[in-house]
């Protein structure tokens, strides 16, 4: 796997390198860290450019302090003189990357107002996975959520397959199922039990409410066998209503470092109008993201 880190001297830049570090192979990865003098210039107005170049220099050094040694190829350095957004693209690209990784700034309310940041603009014009690292994973062993959607489910497994899993990882996986009649029978028709019609609705909804659990959970067996070794350990989580609070509460209850889901691409008003789960467990989740891409058929 190619990964390429963006990295402007931020701390939160330097956490998405030491993200990397745990989930990098050095025996078979490749590593390239991206720098955008441009960014540099604007911090440092009327500096020499000997000066931005040390000082991206510098960065690259830092930044392969962070990662293990012992690398088949070792870390390269990519800089271009565009906007750091267009830049990461475009180097991507070029450099055939697998895999994108970039720090945010935070998260909730205030991030997602800031519609033009990097990382944001990243995400939304990406067509390989972008992780969005948060902070650097504190936990020890990793805690890492894999999240199921039938679009999404098999781009998921095949993305996490490709990266290393420090020994210890615990990886749950998850499903929420967000059907009309989801949940229990409501008490407005367990009232109305003795009218024949509504004792059969009320068997009709459960009936469609067990059903839909139990093909839930067993798409969800299914999605865990296509996932590495680390996610196998635990009964998968299924849920019911919101995906996106579903998730976003369960990373918070189970203290996840890593949140993994699909993303399918939808339109600045679609996002503006409905939302989507993505950009909701994005905006809002503490933990880093790993967002798959899932192509509209």
């Amino acid at each position: 796997m190619k990964i390429l880190i963006g990295v402007d001297g931020s701390e939160t830049s330097f956490d998405a390198v030491r993200l990397v570090a745990r989930l990098v192979d050095p025996t078979r990865d490749g590593v390239a860290v991206y720098f955008s003098p441009l960014e540099l210039e604007k911090r440092l107005p009327g500096r020499p450019r000997s000066i931005v170049d040390g000082a991206a220099a510098a960065l690259f050094e830092e930044a392969c302090g962070l990662l293990p040694g012992g690398f088949a190829r070792a870390p390269e350095m990519i800089c271009s003189s565009k906007a750091a957004a267009v830049g990461l693209l475009e180097s991507a690209a070029e450099w055939k990357a697998d895999l994108l990784v970039v720090g945010a700034r935070g998260h909730g309310s205030l991030e997602r107002l800031l519609l033009g940041s990097v990382s944001r603009a990243v995400v939304h014009g990406a067509s390989l996975p972008v992780l969005v690292a948060r902070s650097a994973a504190a936990h020890d062993p990793l805690r890492v959520l894999a999240c199921h959607h039938p679009a999404s489910g098999a781009a998921v497994a095949q993305t996490v397959g490709r990266l290393r899993w420090p020994p210890g990882t615990v990886g749950s996986v998850i499903g929420v199922t967000e059907s009309l009649l989801v949940g229990p029978v409501p008490d407005w028709v367990r009232t109305r039990v003795r009218d024949p019609d509504a004792a059969a609705m009320a068997q009709a909804w459960q009936r469609e409410h067990d059903d839909e659990r139990a093909t839930l959970t067993g798409r969800l067996a299914a999605f865990q066998e296509m996932l590495p070794e680390p996610f196998h350990g635990q009964e998968p989580i299924v849920a019911e209503g919101n995906p996106a609070e579903r998730i976003l509460e369960r990373a918070q209850a189970d203290a996840i470092d890593l949140i993994v889901l699909g993303r399918t691409p939808t339109d600045a008003f679609s996002r503006w109008l409905l939302g989507s789960t993505s950009e909701a467990v994005l905006s809002q989740a503490a933990a880093s993201v790993l967002l798959v891409p899932v192509t509209k058929t």
